[in-house]
């Protein structure tokens, strides 16, 4: 494996579904604003998503990979190794859909206690039924992209990276055309900002749909026919289970950290989550193109070296994982710390997210990306664990950050609001990756070399150097933020474009990062 080309096979591909994510919640803010109605939506589309994360893309994949994976290439004959892979995911797919069924039909039902137990609105209130109905709907998505999960991880056993990396642009492009529908709509008939989230929350449905046939077929094209047998306990679908199940309370953490987040803005006024959400698509921008394609990217790699005991390659693979992150990873904290208010503007202000709106989401942008390069890292580290079939410990370590993170919450609340509670996620992912690379050491599965250390140093202080430039960039191109379409996409190019000169200039000269370098990258694990 290429580090560097499936990376950036993944990457590129993640990139393209955040920059359509990002119109789309640009094109949100404009439609629908920060206010009741958009904190009710995104309350609801949160639960989905938390179950998405929790139940297929983080417990599932970790313990579905290495094990499909291993009966697709450890026989000897190619044909029977496809075969056996065939019948395993046949099995995991029957037990699986119906467990997921089952879920769904129940919260269908509880759907009220749910939204009531996150926010503790009342019954009467007028987010409550809209964020009910909406979770309703929106709820049979995870389904569909668990399904969607299933399929991505017999892609990645073949290394066939780019399906599963290009479908998340599918739900931003349906998004998109429902947002510029509804308001065309609204426009032409006097409907409501409500009127436009109700449809807004039937095309996530959708688009699930559609993301489960493009993943379907990809997996035809590679020789596999996935088909529903009756379901059967076997031998291999219950030690799935097991691997999954600490892979499960661990994700478990992130996710309770994500839901006790909702409800700590939900203690505060209107526009809370909404400014959250803002905020965190423009942190989830370097997170998700450069965290979770590294994540993706080296775990096959790294369960194969320690399975064969090659503890220098997994070394090695995990030192170029954490240098490549950092390198990409530390100068976007710094620049959308120094420029949070300008980026936010820039992006989302206008129609019904007023300046105001972006004041607010700038400031929780900042404080969000001091925790970035920690979330990078954690994505980075965890493969590690999952590599020795090791859930357990990322576990002990998401829940001690999600204890940190809900006194942090607490302590920082009414002082200091929704910026409080983005203080106290930093403060919750610094402790997980501190915990994650101790044990790691102490274990001697793995130490930061010295020398990844010192090239780490000269990052830092190429970002300083950048982050010094757009300091002053950034208070001369005011005046172009809430401008025009061309004026804005002009400041947002010369802040970009001097970050990347100044930033790599610098690394180059510092010896941060050089030539020979970046061929070990792109060499052959």
């Amino acid at each position: 494996m290429s580090l560097l080309r499936n990376v950036g096979t993944i990457g590129s591909l993640t990139l393209v579904s955040r920059i359509a994510g990002m119109a789309r919640e640009m094109i949100f803010a404009r439609v629908l604003g920060a206010n009741g109605v958009t904190d009710a939506w995104f309350q609801a589309f949160i639960i989905p998503n938390v179950f998405r994360r929790l139940f297929a893309e983080g417990a599932f994949s970790a313990a579905f990979v290495p094990m499909f994976s291993k009966r697709l290439h450890g026989n000897d004959d190619p044909e029977a190794g496809l075969e056996e892979a065939k019948s395993f995911s046949a099995d995991v797919l029957s037990v699986f859909l119906p467990i997921l069924i089952a879920l769904v039909a129940v919260f269908e039902i509880v759907m009220p206690g749910v939204i009531w137990l996150l926010s503790k609105k009342p019954i009467d209130g007028k987010t409550f039924p809209l964020a009910v109905d909406f979770a309703r709907i929106m709820f049979p998505y995870i389904i569909l992209v668990s399904l969607v999960t299933l399929f991505t991880g017999m892609l990645n056993s073949v290394s066939r990276f780019a399906p599963g990396a290009s479908f998340p642009i599918i739900l931003n492009l349906v998004l998109i055309a429902a947002l510029l529908t509804g308001e065309w709509y609204a426009q032409t008939t006097d409907a409501s900002v409500t009127d436009v989230a109700y449809g807004i929350a039937w095309a996530v449905t959708g688009a699930g749909v559609m993301q489960l046939a493009w993943l379907y077929y990809w997996v035809r094209v590679e020789g596999f026919r996935p088909k529903l047998l009756w379901p059967r306990i076997t031998p291999e679908v219950k030690r799935l289970s097991i691997i999954a199940l600490p892979a499960a309370i661990g994700g478990g953490a992130y996710q309770i950290n994500t839901l006790v987040q909702l409800y700590f803005l939900n203690q505060l006024e209107d526009g809370s989550v909404s400014y959250m959400n803002y905020a965190d698509r423009l942190n989830q921008l370097p997170l998700g193109i450069i965290g979770i394609a590294l994540s993706t990217a080296i775990l096959p790699s790294l369960s194969k070296f320690v399975g064969g005991d090659d503890k220098e390659s997994a070394d090695r693979l995990q030192s170029d994982a954490i240098e490549l992150a950092m390198l990409l990873t530390i100068p976007a904290a710094v620049a959308l710390a120094i420029c949070a208010e300008a980026f936010v503007t820039m992006i989302f202000q206008g129609g019904r997210f007023d300046l105001a709106d972006a004041a607010v989401t700038g400031e929780v942008l900042a404080t969000l990306v001091l925790g970035l390069p920690a979330y990078v890292l954690v994505k980075v580290l965890v493969p590690n664990f999952y590599a020795r079939a090791d859930t357990r410990t990322p576990v002990v370590a998401a829940f001690i950050a999600l204890g940190v993170f809900i006194v942090s919450a607490i302590f920082f609340l009414d002082t200091y609001g929704v910026v409080g509670v983005a203080f106290a996620s930093v403060v919750g992912a610094w402790i997980n990756v501190t915990f994650l690379l101790i044990v790691l050491a102490l274990r001697d599965h793995y130490r930061m070399p010295a020398l990844l250390l010192f090239r780490i140093a000269k990052q830092a202080l190429a970002a300083a150097g950048m982050g010094a430039s757009l300091y002053y960039a950034n208070a001369y191109l005011a005046d172009w933020y809430a401008a025009g379409v061309l004026a804005r996409l002009g400041a947002l190019g010369v802040l970009v474009g001097a970050a990347g000169a100044v930033y790599f200039g610098l690394a180059f000269t510092l010896g941060a990062v050089d030539k020979q370098r970046i061929v070990q990258l792109t060499r052959k694990q």
